[in-house]
């Protein structure tokens, strides 16, 4: 069914996201501050409000996709949100998120906070999607479509919910990275092929590894780090032969020293007979 919905912002992600819905059937309409940015979007069918107040009006759903937080409140600010859902799918922290809901529901509309783990040619594609929280009513009534957009993953009423799960993943992805930059590092030393290297050991090794984080959770919920594999005096050794690699093929290894410093405090804290799913203590 065709719905009306407005987009603020028209960014990479906002024209993804107002090009996709376009293509699903539904009626957009689109601001951005550099009207330049809607032209392809109008060729396409969507209507251009003249400011953003104008673009609130148009759609009972309104999805703001923009730098921050405080340029969400600033496009906002003025515009009648009465009886309206504001969908917010900028990155921002919990606290910003719990802020701007108590804000937009003060003003009397729904809403709705949203976590995008995907890039901008993702949207619309399968293996998107995006994470909601906020709320539950406004969701069930605008979830056919969002599914236009991305899988839906609905985690709860607190409007930081989606936030919180959306940096959470962001940490594990930089953390992949990191890894992956490290080892590329080490390989290059030695003018070896990092594409194949990648392509041919890292990444089915790091698959391989993926598959024993779930019984990690398992672990660190039931507050237990028993282990009958590699515990934390193993991989402290095998840390500081890294640190040590490392400098000796004349490569930085400032990503993997702060994992190595807490492996070596969770040790020296008589801990050494864990797993590493441990470390999460240090941490709370």
């Amino acid at each position: 069914m065709a719905t009306d919905i407005s987009i603020l912002g028209l960014g990479l992600m906002g024209s993804a996201l107002a090009g996709t819905l376009l293509k699903a059937g539904h009626r957009v309409t689109v601001w951005n501050r550099s009207a330049a940015k809607a032209e392809p979007l109008a060729a396409q069918g969507a209507a251009v409000a003249g400011t953003a107040a104008e673009a609130v009006l148009a759609s009972p759903l309104v999805i703001v996709c923009v730098l921050d937080y405080a340029a969400t409140r600033q496009l906002l600010d003025g515009a009648d949100l009465a009886g309206r859902t504001v969908l917010n799918l900028t990155n921002g922290r919990p606290a910003e998120a719990r802020e701007t809901a108590a804000w937009v529901t003060g003003l009397g509309g729904d809403y709705l906070d949203g976590g995008i783990m995907a890039v901008p040619q993702m949207i619309g594609a399968p293996g998107a999607l995006i994470l909601y929280s906020g709320s539950p009513a406004a969701f069930d009534r605008h979830e056919p479509a969002l599914t236009a957009l991305a899988e839906p993953r609905y985690l709860g009423e607190d409007p930081g919910l989606a936030p919180l799960y959306d940096l959470a993943m962001l940490t594990g992805m930089y953390g992949q990275f990191a890894g992956f930059l490290g080892a590329a590092a080490l390989i290059a030393s030695e003018r070896r092929s990092v594409a194949e290297f990648t392509e041919s050991l890292l990444v089915p090794w790091l698959h391989a590894m993926a598959a024993i984080t779930p019984p990690m959770g398992t672990q660190i919920d039931a507050g237990d780090h028993a282990t009958d594999v590699a515990n934390l005096e193993v991989n402290r050794v095998a840390l500081a032969n890294l640190e040590t690699t490392f400098r000796e093929q004349g490569v930085r290894p400032d990503l993997l020293l702060p994992l190595k410093a807490i492996v070596d405090r969770r040790v020296a804290g008589g801990h050494g007979a864990e797993d590493l799913s441990a470390l999460v203590e240090e941490l709370r």
